[in-house]
């Protein structure tokens, strides 16, 4: 499973966003969705229900203090999710209000899961990568 491409639909006033189709498909039935990464440029990210349980079993290997960690920021505020006949998916308002999503969101995917970005937020975090780290990156692949 890999997610791939990007978009950049409305959440509606009942915090619904559309996921694309290819997500839908491969995400399955029900799915995870908790807390982003980065707490400098919050977003959501989802994954799917075994991808989640490969995180938990990671989780559970780290040492206690490193392990409590990330249950508190990761595993705490995640929920088992599924979007509804039309193809939205409600994200739970603390997600909502941690990830700052207002109105214009962008979809991204991210090879084993998806993230949901505040287009403003999105677009600080790209510029910011491309005047910081972009090209050492890319350097490192040597193309």
């Amino acid at each position: 499973m890999m997610f791939t491409g990007m978009s950049f639909p409305n959440l509606d006033s009942k915090g619904r966003v559309v996921l694309p189709q290819k997500f839908r498909e491969q995400l399955g039935e029900t799915f995870f969705i908790t807390a982003g990464f980065d707490k400098d440029f919050p977003c959501v990210q989802i994954m799917s229900a075994e991808q989640f349980e490969h995180l938990l079993s990671q989780i559970r290997e780290l040492p206690a203090s490193k392990a409590l960690q990330l249950q508190y920021s990761i595993i705490a505020p995640s929920e088992e999710v599924s979007v509804n006949a039309q193809g939205r998916l409600q994200i739970p308002q603390a997600l909502r209000e941690s990830a700052n999503l207002t109105k214009e969101v962008a979809v991204l995917g991210m090879d084993k899961r998806i993230e949901i970005w505040d287009k403003a937020t999105y677009d600080a975090f790209m510029k910011k990568q491309r005047e910081e780290s972009y090209l050492d990156a890319l350097e490192l692949l040597r193309l």
